[in-house]
């Protein structure tokens, strides 16, 4: 594979911070959406992500891209739009319910249960330090289990949703940008018919709240769509291992939030449970890098003796 040049891996870089961070603050916009509830909420994002996403391909003379589709296309896209849905929709809960420390930890624990998952849906083997890292990672849910008096199902479903999207978007044979609009697509119809539901019912809050909430729930596609774009054009510029770095940023982020602006509890065997996690991440992150770093020397001593 050709190295990127150093513009380009600079500019990737970049890409990379702005859409981990604008997701860090996912927090902060969400908590601004009052008095929306979660589903409404929900619903704001797909409807305005689709209307975003086909800008984008009308753009980019990409906006046929969706017809003629086959069967099996649609089938993977739908599953990854209910995926990527449950996920959306679980994060919004606990930000809006005030479980941000919650919703961090689905975070941390997300690239783990890929791990598992690449070996359950893809026959990957399992090297001894991922072993290790899922043996903590599992320890630290049963810490934080214990410390909660019940599992953390907000982290599990954000971690299980995010790593099957992960699964999904490995094998749909579509570019990112047309997969996203094919999946605002399938979930529009349900996300329109809540809409309008709200509206006929009264219970809505689009309309009645002043300008400065509607312009939010609208500005939802903007803030959904941008850092997805952006994590594209990173991807296609970073080698994996760095975006694995950067991709902490978002956790991190939203646990200080929840620590230090929502001042959530974090009793002393909650944080035990996070290092648990923190250190299972070090050891996962790790062994990545060397292998990409092996790899590379690999690449470069073909490259040289040919």
């Amino acid at each position: 594979m050709k190295r990127p040049t150093a513009p380009a891996l600079r500019t990737g870089v970049l890409c990379g911070l702005g859409a981990y961070l604008t997701w860090g603050l996912f927090p902060a916009f969400f908590g601004l959406l009052a008095p929306a509830g979660a589903v409404e909420i929900l619903a704001h994002r797909v409807l305005w992500t689709l209307v975003l996403m086909v800008v984008v391909l009308a753009v980019m003379g990409r906006l046929g891209s969706l017809r003629g589709l086959p069967l099996h296309t649609w089938a993977l896209v739908a599953a990854a739009s209910a995926a990527i849905a449950v996920n959306w929709g679980t994060y919004i809960y606990g930000v809006t319910s005030g479980r941000v420390v919650e919703t961090a930890l689905g975070y941390f624990i997300n690239p783990l249960v890929s791990v598992l998952f690449g070996v359950l849906f893809f026959r990957e083997r399992l090297r001894p330090a991922q072993i290790g890292a899922l043996i903590l990672a599992v320890c630290a849910v049963l810490v934080i289990t214990a410390d909660y008096g019940r599992p953390p199902v907000l982290a599990l479903t954000l971690a299980l949703s995010f790593a099957l999207y992960g699964v999904v978007k490995k094998v749909v044979p579509l570019d990112p940008r047309t997969s996203l609009a094919g999946e605002g697509v399938v979930a529009a119809p349900f996300a329109l018919a809540y809409v309008i539901f709200l509206a006929v019912t009264g219970t809505g809050t689009f309309i009645g709240f002043g300008a400065g909430h509607t312009a939010l729930l609208l500005s939802a596609g903007v803030v959904t769509a941008v850092p997805l774009l952006l994590f594209g054009a990173a991807a296609q510029r970073v080698p994996l291992a760095t975006l694995g770095m950067l991709q902490y940023l978002t956790p991190s982020l939203q646990m200080a939030w929840g620590v230090f602006v929502l001042h959530e509890d974090m009793p002393a065997s909650r944080w035990i449970g996070f290092v648990l996690i923190w250190v299972a991440l070090v050891v996962y992150s790790t062994d990545a890098l060397i292998r990409a770093r092996r790899g590379r020397a690999v690449v470069g001593a073909v490259g040289s003796s040919a």
